[in-house]
């Protein structure tokens, strides 16, 4: 009888914060349009959201966080960025959104595949990654300027990549997809071809074996890891263009996005590679017998210095392949 009643509080429980999280994504939704449309008629040059919009926008991010964050994907920090990311992307184009999930849901995946084995590679390996707001807002915080910058320039809605019809909006687009491509590719890289691969990694700037670990080391396992993550962001972006975007016939092939991705996610790994091997210290402890990121009295330098950490490479190659990759883009993508 106990054990029924102990399920009963149970049930009762849940549906009660499923009442009061829905209760407040409703007022923040709410509070939100309130404010587009007070700043839609101050301002005379921009629409006011739509309130569905709004409501999905805080929705979806926040029920991905809540369960990201159950499942140590994401500590308490690193959910409030995500919060804000998720929202702004999906509040200015829902190819942002599906974007992003092919990347955090991917990457998350990957980050808790072969735990053991990465344990016993990585001294500072936490369960399910545990991302905290820090390595949120590198991996998401050009994309999240990105996406304010396309609702400055067109405002919330989505659009085929056409430079003849849209040259800024879709400049803007091939740069935060670039930018995600260019994590989702590093990430892949990162957490495939350490397992994966059958050969010791080769350090990109002078192509020598180094220790598994090492920062600026590859594989052709670790490459063909980042194409295929960018391939999968990429085809996310691609997927939705096809869902949501109005008179798609009328526009530009859109399928070079899935092409773009790929070279996105490839060039976005080595350039976080090479960055990583010139900027980033690694060392072999010989105390524990691991690759580590500082330097002590038991460590033997491989490469690199003490100029950047990881988040900070993250950051510096997805904000330059956001900048440069769309210009190369541009050359090749179907015309009208």
């Amino acid at each position: 009888m106990e054990n029924e009643d102990e399920l009963s509080l149970k049930e009762y429980s849940k549906m009660m914060t499923d009442m009061l999280l829905l209760c407040f994504t409703l007022a923040l939704s709410l509070m939100f349009w309130i404010i587009s449309i007070i700043t839609s008629a101050y301002s005379g040059t921009m629409h006011p959201v739509s309130p569905w919009r709004l409501l999905f926008s805080v929705l979806i991010p926040l029920t991905l966080t809540m369960r990201a964050v159950k499942r140590r994907s994401l500590d308490y920090t690193g959910a409030l960025g995500a919060m804000v990311v998720g929202f702004i992307l999906t509040v200015a184009n829902w190819s942002f959104l599906f974007a992003l999930f092919a990347f955090f849901v991917s990457s998350s995946k990957l980050t808790r595949w072969k735990g053991n084995l990465k344990k016993q590679l990585d001294p500072e390996y936490k369960e399910g990654g545990q991302r905290n707001w820090v390595q949120v807002l590198c991996n998401g915080g050009v994309p999240t300027e990105l996406a304010l910058l396309y609702m400055i320039e067109v405002g919330p809605g989505e659009m085929p990549v056409d430079f003849g019809k849209q040259y800024s909006a879709s400049w803007l687009c091939l740069s935060l997809l670039g930018a995600l491509c260019c994590s989702a590719g590093d990430t892949w890289a990162s957490e495939v071809g350490p397992i994966l691969s059958k050969t010791k990694p080769r350090l990109i700037t002078t192509w020598r074996e180094v220790p598994t670990g090492t920062n600026g080391g590859v594989t052709p396992v670790g490459l063909l890891a980042s194409l295929l993550g960018g391939v999968a962001v990429g085809g996310a972006f691609f997927i939705s263009q096809i869902l949501f975007v109005n008179d798609l016939h009328l526009a530009v092939p859109q399928w070079p996005l899935i092409l773009y991705g790929g070279l996105a996610g490839l060039l976005g790994s080595g350039l976080d590679s090479l960055l990583g091997a010139k900027l980033q210290y690694s060392g072999y402890d010989e105390s524990i017998g691991k690759v580590v990121n500082y330097e002590s009295k038991t460590t033997r330098r491989i490469c690199g210095k003490a100029i950047l950490d990881n988040n900070a490479v993250n950051l510096f190659s997805s904000l330059l392949i956001a900048l440069v990759l769309p210009g190369v883009a541009w050359g090749f993508w179907p015309r009208t």
